[in-house]
C-alpha cells in the first residue's frame, strides 16, 4: 500500500515540508555516506552477535541493515502509519462522505499532524528496527545516515565506534522480537486494540473531532503522549495504552543497558558517548512514533526502563531480566516498572 492509495497524501506532503525545513544535509550525500554504506552489513552482523551473547536470547536469520536518508525514512514510516491507521482513516472517510466538512475537517488534521511529527523525527531519528514498523523488504534495521554523520561530528564521536554503538541498540530490539517467540504477535495485538479502538461506536467518531478542536482552541498540540486513541480512549481503552506504555518502556530501557554494557567492555568512547546522549540527546524515536501510534512514551519513560533495568541486576542479577520474557503474564506493568520490587516479588 503506498502513500497515496492509503489517501495520505497530505500527511506525505506535511511531512516533506518539515523534514526539509532545516535544508539538506551536507553529509547525506558525502563521501562519509558511502563508506556508512560500505561497513553497514558487517557492523550489524556483529552487533547482533554481541548482543545476542549478552542477553541469551537465540539469533534467528540476518540482522540487515538498511541505510537512508531522511525522505526514505518519512516514507518507510508513513507506508507503516496508513496501515496501522486503516480502519481508523477509513471510517473517518465514510463519515466524510456522509457530513462532508465536519470528517474531513478531522482527516486533514490528523493527517498534517501525523506528516509533522514524522517529518521533525527524521531530522532526530539515528537508528530504527523495522519489525516494529515494517515496511516493504521486511525486517530490517534502518540507519539514516544524515543524522548519523551530523550527530558524530558534532558529538566528535569517533565514527566506526559510534555506528557500531547504534547497530547494537537496533540488534537488541531485532532480539526482543525474533528470540521471544510470543513478542510479535503480543505487541501486533497491542497496535491492533489501540487503533481500532473507535470501530463500532459512532459517538466516538465525534469525539475525535470535539478533542481535536478543544486542543486547537486551548493551544495545545493535537495529538498527546496518548496518540490518536487518546482522543477517544475510555477507561477500559486506556488498560491497553498502558500495557503497550509499559511494554515499550521494558524493551527501550533493555536495549539501552545492553548497548550501554557492551559498549562500556568493548569501546573506548562508550562511557562518553552514553553520557552525552543521556536524556534530551538520546534517539527519541519511539516517543514520537508511539505518540502517533497511541501508546506514547515520554522521555521521562525512556529513563525510567533504564533504571528498572538496572535495579533489576542490582538487586537479582542481569539473569532476573529473563524473566519478562517468558510469558505476556510475566511483563511487568507500568506501576511496576516504577516499582522494580514489586516484579520482582511477583515473577521472582
Amino acid at each position: 500500500m503506498t502513500c497515496d492509495e492509503a489517501g495520505w497524501e497530505l500527511a506525505a506532503r506535511v511531512a516533506a515540508r518539515t523534514s526539509g525545513a532545516a535544508g539538506a544535509s551536507p553529509l547525506g550525500n558525502s563521501y562519509h555516506r558511502d563508506a556508512l554504506e560500505a561497513d553497514a552489513a558487517a557492523m550489524m552482523e556483529r552487533a547482533y552477535r554481541m548482543a545476542a551473547e549478552e542477553t541469551g536470547l537465540p539469533m534467528a536469520g540476518e540482522a540487515r541493515a538498511a541505510v537512508v536518508d531522511r525522505s526514505g525514512w518519512v516514507e518507510r514510516s508513513l507506508s507503516y502509519f496508513s496501515r496501522v491507521m486503516a480502519p481508523l482513516h477509513e471510517e473517518l472517510e465514510r463519515r466524510r462522505r456522509e457530513s462532508g466538512v465536519r470528517g474531513r475537517a478531522a482527516q486533514r488534521l490528523l493527517q498534517a499532524e501525523t506528516g509533522a511529527v514524522l517529518g521533525l523525527l527524521s531530522r532526530r531519528v539515528l537508528g530504527q528496527y523495522e519489525l516494529a514498523l515494517p515496511s516493504g523488504d521486511g525486517d530490517a534495521v534502518c540507519l539514516v545516515a544524515p543524522n548519523i554523520l551530523e550527530m558524530e561530528r558534532r558529538r566528535q564521536f569517533r565514527p566506526d565506534e559510534f555506528r557500531f554503538w547504534i547497530c547494537l541498540h537496533e540488534a537488541t530490539h531485532r532480539l526482543q522480537f525474533t528470540g521471544v517467540p510470543w513478542m510479535r504477535s503480543y505487541f501486533t495485538g497491542l497496535l491492533e486494540d489501540v487503533s481500532s479502538m473507535l470501530l463500532g461506536d459512532e459517538r466516538q467518531l465525534l469525539n475525535i473531532i470535539s478533542g481535536i478542536r478543544r486542543a486547537l482552541s486551548e493551544g495545545r498540540p493535537v495529538l498527546d503522549e496518548a496518540g490518536l486513541p487518546g482522543l477517544l480512549a475510555g477507561p477500559g481503552q486506556r488498560e491497553n495504552l498502558d500495557r503497550m506504555q509499559a511494554l515499550m518502556t521494558l524493551l527501550e530501557g533493555h536495549g539501552h543497558a545492553v548497548m550501554d554494557r557492551i559498549g562500556a567492555r568493548c569501546l573506548t568512547t562508550g562511557e562518553r558517548m552514553s553520557r552525552l546522549l543521556t536524556g534530551g540527546g538520546r534517539d527519541q524515536k519511539l516517543g514520537l512514533l508511539m505518540r502517533l501510534a497511541g501508546v506514547g512514551m515520554k522521555l521521562k519513560q525512556y529513563e525510567t526502563g533504564a533504571a528498572f533495568i538496572s535495579y533489576v541486576e542490582r538487586r537479582a542479577g542481569w539473569e532476573a531480566v529473563d524473566r519478562a520474557w517468558e510469558s505476556e503474564e510475566a511483563l511487568p506493568t507500568l506501576a511496576e516498572i516504577e516499582e522494580p520490587e514489586r516484579w520482582l516479588s511477583r515473577v521472582a
